[in-house]
């Protein structure tokens, strides 16, 4: 057995103990009984302490002394650059460390769930303050002397810095404000009328999870308070929510999640369990997901069709006919909460966790401080204040998983979406035709062919650039929004 050989066995079976602790993770948000949580921290923080060790071992170091990457065909070079820097971050991370800030937090989802269910930011805060301090002494490890917070954005976007996006962002920004209070300044277009029976919801999302291709004898449709998607290969699993007044939740956190699991049951089934094996990053992943969600599930002509399933299922809900429920699906409003914004506003609520994210790790900014920073700059940016923490800094998941540099991939994936929509449209001329009748099939093959089935094979923004035809820009984004809701409000 060569040495590269040899290193891929070891590799496989890292993979699947990783997938194993995912299986937890995702047990833990959805059936886990809630007094399982503090084993199930111990249980994490074990499999966290194995997954270290295998990844530090110095086996793997000799094997990658002795590995002539120049000597391996594409497929291997990806595995190894993948292996590489996965090894060179891993060993600069003490193993105390990995396990500790998988037991803490695992204890910090069910302190933040708490917190968010009774509003109280300051029950949340000395174990915040916990995870923000494990987090910066990892990237502090990482970083060796570079910046701490894109040290610890590697793990989410490799290759991206702070400073790049922070310059994408800020030409989007002045753009986006300005779209949207030309559109807010608008007579907004009628919603949804009366209530929703949550097991209808869930049928409908069902249907629709599978009209855009995601393969449920790989997979499943659950409830969790947090939408998710977790896994790959073979076992690809989603979540979604409910709202008894608000289907659309449902509908489009389901389309959502189902371009996160199609990417992944989507790649070349000879990569599984190896590091090519799975999304390359969170930009690219979260560019599926939103053209998924937005570019093809609230495009006018899939909005046709979807009506025609709402009407079925639901009978009169106080819309009357296609057109008006296409202004209601995009339809601009004030609210608090990110993963329910309209398009023109989606990445105004990035930008502020990505700001204040960046001030947490670098100092300037101190978890005590963080909830009334939190509502000034949300009046500020939104012109109204937030009115309780579980509309505001408590709303998301993502701290208490430590989850730091995650934030801003949510726009880079956004960007990354609107560069592919770009390609999809001129590669497919006749794709509204097709989105009326409900046939995603086209749509979905174009990106499972140009993108999906590559995994790890290409560099984040490379596969973007293949897939697009040229270098990722904030371009074809702001144009694609300023020419759909300047339509749509006759701007």
């Amino acid at each position: 057995m060569t040495a590269y050989d040899a290193l891929m066995a070891h590799q496989r079976e890292t993979e699947a103990l990783g997938q194993i602790s995912g299986r937890l993770a995702w047990d833990q948000e959805t059936m886990m009984p809630r007094g399982a949580v503090d084993q199930r921290g111990e249980e994490l923080a074990a499999l966290q302490s194995v997954l270290h060790a295998r990844k530090t071992d110095p086996q793997v170091a000799d094997w990658l002394a002795s590995i002539d990457d120049a000597a391996l065909d594409l497929v291997g070079q990806a595995q190894m650059r993948h292996i590489r820097r996965s090894h060179a971050r891993n060993v600069k991370v003490p193993a105390r460390l990995a396990a500790e800030i998988a037991r803490v937090t695992s204890r910090a989802h069910r302190i933040w769930a708490e917190a968010r269910a009774d509003d109280d930011f300051a029950a949340f805060a000395p174990t915040l303050s916990e995870v923000l301090a494990l987090r910066r002494e990892e990237g502090a490890a990482l970083a060796d002397g570079g910046d701490v917070y894109d040290a610890l954005l590697q793990d989410y976007e490799p290759g991206a810095t702070a400073a790049e996006l922070d310059a994408m962002f800020g030409a989007l920004r002045p753009r986006l404000v300005a779209l949207r209070e030309a559109v807010l300044a608008q007579p907004a277009p009628a919603g949804l009328e009366g209530s929703f029976d949550e097991a209808a919801q869930m049928k409908l999302s069902r249907l629709v999870a599978k009209t855009f291709g995601y393969d449920m004898s790989r997979g499943r449709v659950d409830k969790a308070v947090h939408p998710f998607s977790s896994g790959s290969g073979d076992d690809v699993r989603i979540t979604t929510r409910t709202n008894a007044l608000d289907p659309f939740n449902c509908i489009y956190s389901t389309i959502h999640e189902v371009g996160h699991a199609s990417y992944e049951q989507g790649i070349d089934k000879g990569y599984r369990l190896t590091p090519v094996g799975r999304g390359v990053s969170m930009g690219v992943h979260e560019s599926q997901s939103r053209i998924y969600e937005n570019q093809l599930g609230r495009s006018r002509a899939f909005c046709g069709w979807l009506y025609s399933q709402m009407v079925e299922a639901f009978g009169d809900f106080g819309i009357d006919g296609p057109d008006a429920f296409y202004a209601a699906v995009n339809k601009v409003h004030r609210g608090f909460i990110r993963t329910e914004a309209d398009e023109v506003q989606y990445n105004l609520h990035v930008l502020i966790r990505f700001d204040l994210e960046r001030a947490l790790i670098s100092g300037a900014l101190e978890v005590g401080d963080l909830e009334a920073a939190w509502n000034d700059r949300f009046a500020a940016d939104f012109g109204y204040p937030v009115d309780k923490a579980s509309d505001g800094v408590l709303q998301d998941v993502h701290w208490s998983a430590g989850l730091f540099g995650y934030f801003p991939t949510y726009s880079l994936g956004n960007v990354y979406a609107g560069c592919l929509h770009e390609a999809l449209r001129a590669a497919i001329p006749d794709l509204d035709d097709q989105l009326a009748k409900g046939d995603l099939d086209p749509a979905t093959s174009w990106l499972r062919q140009n993108l999906q089935q590559y995994g790890g094979l290409y560099e984040p923004r490379e596969i973007i650039e293949r897939a697009s035809g040229k270098a990722p820009s904030e371009a074809p984004l702001i144009g694609y929004l300023e020419q759909k809701f300047k339509a749509l409000y006759a701007l």
